[in-house]
């Protein structure tokens, strides 16, 4: 049986890629990764090829095509269960988090863009992005088990979600609690991690088309 493809936008800019990149490289599931420029002529034709959403990643297994990141991730963790807390009630928690960054936080996704190769450097933020930014170190305190330097003890879907998250908070300089602090940190120190960081930071192509 051939190996899944895993479609994928530039490791520099896309935060969406990045995140079942992670699970899937966490569970040991072996795929191939087809990266396709972002932002070029082509690339709403190449994305339609491969579904309906016209986005990346899209995951390309014998059974068929999968596009949304979060959808990618719960097929790893069919293959791999350890992608989730095994208690049931952790579990169901690091769901909720994880469909809370998966769906919200418009603001920080807009004003805080994830580029890997940007300068670190602080900008302005509207009063909507602060806020979200205080949701979300809420959320962490909310949900972390203080049994380990994930949010749930060991690494889960949950931390892949906030990776990209991590990334920002870095590139802009944002400044944390103590404790929201070390878990940037735990997330871009993880070895997995820092190497997407690290083809990132060879990627040499930035040619918008618009």
């Amino acid at each position: 049986m051939s190996l899944p493809v895993l479609h994928i936008g530039n490791k520099r800019l896309s935060s969406w890629s990045m995140r079942p990149w992670l699970a899937l490289k966490k569970a040991g599931i072996a795929f191939t990764e087809h990266l396709i420029p972002l932002d070029q002529e082509d690339t709403r034709e190449r994305l339609l090829a491969l579904s309906p959403a016209a986005t990346v990643p899209v995951l390309e297994t014998p059974d068929g095509h999968i596009w949304d990141s979060l959808a990618i991730c719960e097929w790893a963790a069919e293959q791999t269960p350890s992608l989730w807390p095994e208690d049931k009630g952790l579990r169901a928690r690091a769901r909720a988090i994880t469909a809370s960054m998966h769906s919200g936080f418009s603001a920080l996704r807009n004003e805080l863009g994830m580029d890997l190769q940007r300068e670190h450097a602080a900008i302005d933020m509207s009063v909507a992005c602060w806020a979200d930014i205080e949701r979300i170190q809420a959320l962490w305190a909310h949900v972390k088990t203080g049994e380990g330097p994930y949010l749930f003890g060991t690494w889960s879907i949950a931390d892949a979600f906030f990776t990209p998250v991590a990334t920002r908070f870095e590139t802009y300089c944002v400044p944390l609690s103590t404790d929201a602090d070390a878990y940037v940190k735990t997330l871009l120190a993880d070895p997995v991690y820092k190497e997407w960081h690290d083809a990132a930071r060879l990627e040499t192509w930035d040619a918008p088309f618009h």
